[in-house]
């Protein structure tokens, strides 16, 4: 069979396992970003990454993932203090300030792109996957450097659990307590840039962003508890990595990206239908026991009409 065809390839081992830990890194990061309502913002430094890449090639002429990282990572930081200089400077809100940043990135990106495509650089060949996603196209070491990256990013949330829980829930009362809220805000932006950049090669700009919180939105469904909810994010995250990158090497010419987003897509279906408590199947169950309950309530009433509050019939006016 085919499948266990590409479980036998090493190279095909390799990016299996860099998607299935990016998967989780980026669920465990999104869990965190969901929960403080900034999920736009996810998407922002996604689309804000791809001008820094472009520079980054431009500059060095390699499709190196490292010279990759450097370049976003400073697109990022750039757009994250734009987003916080014009909510702090000026009238307009948070989300409108998103929006402004991930347009004007995103098309500087698309410009400095086709700039590339039309140079004369015999090596841009293929960086317009970076857009959705080629896992094909990685090398080893684009795979190894993913998974080490991966890793410590998931290793840190599990360090500051406690602070980003704190950071999550009640920002006030961290700092009051006095831990360097201003600080840890900006460094888990900073985490949140380093997951893009690593997963572009894998997912693509456009598509990174729904890996980040299509897993967290699943997992809150399931729990009401945060560790439980970070745990099954990961694990969310990882399913979407591990069957999107199967099916892209069994299909010919089908980009990992897309097929690990509709991988999350169809845990969230699933956790939407059939969580407890949260989900529309259990919530029409609930629906249905307390329509039964009303209607036995309906059914018992004309038998017991004429039964007083100690359990005896009521006696007619002027009766002994």
């Amino acid at each position: 069979m085919a499948w266990l065809e590409l479980f036998r390839d090493p190279n095909a081992q390799w990016i299996l396992m860099g998607s299935m830990l990016l998967g989780l890194s980026s669920g465990v990061l999104g869990s965190f970003a969901y929960l403080r309502k900034q999920s736009l913002m996810g998407d922002a430094l996604a689309h804000a990454a791809l001008p820094g890449v472009c520079i980054a090639f431009m500059l060095t002429g390699s499709k190196s993932i490292f010279f990759f990282l450097l370049g976003a990572i400073v697109a990022g930081l750039a757009a994250t203090f734009g987003i916080g200089y014009v909510t702090r400077n000026s009238r307009i809100k948070q989300d409108t300030a998103l929006g402004i940043v991930l347009s004007v990135f995103f098309g500087l990106g698309i410009v400095l792109l086709t700039k590339i495509q039309h140079g004369g650089s015999g090596n841009q060949s293929g960086l317009d996957k970076f857009l959705f996603g080629q896992a094909a196209s990685m090398v080893l070491s684009d795979v190894i450097t993913m998974a080490v990256v991966a890793l410590l990013l998931t290793m840190i949330c599990a360090l500051l659990f406690k602070e980003f829980k704190l950071l999550s829930f009640d920002p006030g009362f961290a700092k009051g307590i006095g831990l360097p809220v201003a600080f840890l805000d900006q460094f888990m932006m900073f985490l949140i840039v380093v997951a893009v950049v690593v997963g572009i090669q894998a997912v693509g700009v456009v598509l990174m962003s729904a890996l980040l919180i299509t897993p967290a939105v699943s997992a809150r469904y399931w729990t009401e508890k945060l560790g439980v909810m970070v745990v099954l994010s990961g694990v969310f995250g990882a399913l979407s990595g591990f069957f999107g990158t199967l099916l892209s090497g069994m299909a010919n010419n089908m980009p990992t990206g897309p097929l690990t987003v509709l991988a999350a897509t169809f845990f969230f279906v699933v956790s939407v239908l059939f969580a407890p408590r949260r989900g529309l199947l259990a919530k029409l169950l609930e629906r249905l026991a307390v329509k039964r309950s009303v209607l036995s309530e309906q059914e018992l009433r004309p038998q017991l009409h004429g039964i007083g509050a100690a359990g005896e019939p009521l006696r007619k006016e002027g009766q002994a």
